[in-house]
């Protein structure tokens, strides 16, 4: 007997919700997330990530639902891994965004995310996937807002990401909307207006689903917009404290399946291995 109502539709973060600390999907959470599909309710995965980091989470969950990546400006079918759908900042406003912070914040390095691809300026530390990554592009700034993208991402060495995102959003908050999750100084900017919150609205309603009958998972500032759209929100033990002040419960760490735990009670438990 299942001891909540299920949604017909479940958002879930990736990076420290969904995902182990190592970037895996655990057996439990891939059967979980095969029974929210099982039952005939949406499954969304909202993430910050880039479609060009999504194969592995394909993978294993045998393809299953739909991805928002990239804060909410690209939605991506698992299905098919192919991108459907894109919001993107113009190259006029990432060019007068980049200009304006590097004007008031010198120390910061830039990268993009393009649909298709990366770049970033010489001095923008890679880390983990991208620092092995082919096809990420070492340019200067001129070519770096040449074209549209995704996302605009500005690293700061030694900066708290708390005080560098409210400065980037002071600076330009009215051309971009800047988030942030990460432990580090490393701030992420969408088209004016984009985040997980407005793509998955657009999504829902496409669906006729209403905020009521979504329930959403999350751990860092990036994912407050959805938190609070979402009819039932869900923090995982692990997360930021703003996370865990602003959702309607808790459940326990992306180590400890604090996801699969939750979806277990809303549409049953399935053996895995």
């Amino acid at each position: 007997m299942q001891s909540l109502p299920a949604p017909r539709l479940v958002a879930t973060d990736l990076d420290g919700t969904a995902l182990r600390a190592d970037g895996t999907v655990s057996p439990r959470t891939a059967a979980a997330f095969a029974k929210v599909e099982e039952a005939g309710a949406m499954l969304v995965f909202v993430t910050g990530r880039p479609p060009r980091w999504m194969s592995g989470v394909a993978s294993a969950t045998r393809h299953r639902g739909l991805a928002i990546c990239a804060n909410g400006a690209l939605i991506y079918d698992l299905h098919t891994e192919r991108i459907v759908e894109s919001r993107l900042i113009t190259p006029e406003v990432l060019a007068e965004v980049v200009a304006q912070l590097r004007a008031n914040v010198p120390e910061l390095a830039f990268s993009v995310e393009y649909e298709g691809g990366f770049a970033h300026e010489s001095d923008f530390p890679l880390g983990g996937w991208d620092s092995k990554a082919v096809g990420g592009l070492r340019v200067g700034a001129g070519t770096l807002t040449s074209q549209p993208c995704a996302k605009l991402l500005a690293l700061h060495p030694d900066m708290d990401p708390d005080s560098l995102h409210a400065t980037v959003h002071d600076l330009v908050g009215h051309l971009v909307t800047a988030t942030h999750s990460s432990g580090r100084g490393l701030i992420e900017m969408s088209a004016h207006g984009v985040t997980k919150a407005t793509a998955l609205a657009v999504l829902a309603e496409r669906h006729e689903i209403k905020p009521a009958q979504v329930v959403a998972f999350g751990d860092m500032p990036n994912d407050l917009p959805m938190l609070s759209w979402a009819g039932k929100s869900y923090a995982v033990a692990n997360a930021h404290p703003d996370v865990l002040a602003a959702v309607d419960h808790v459940t326990a760490a992306n180590n400890e399946d604090g996801v699969a735990r939750v979806l277990e009670d809303l549409f049953g438990r399935t053996p895995y291995r």
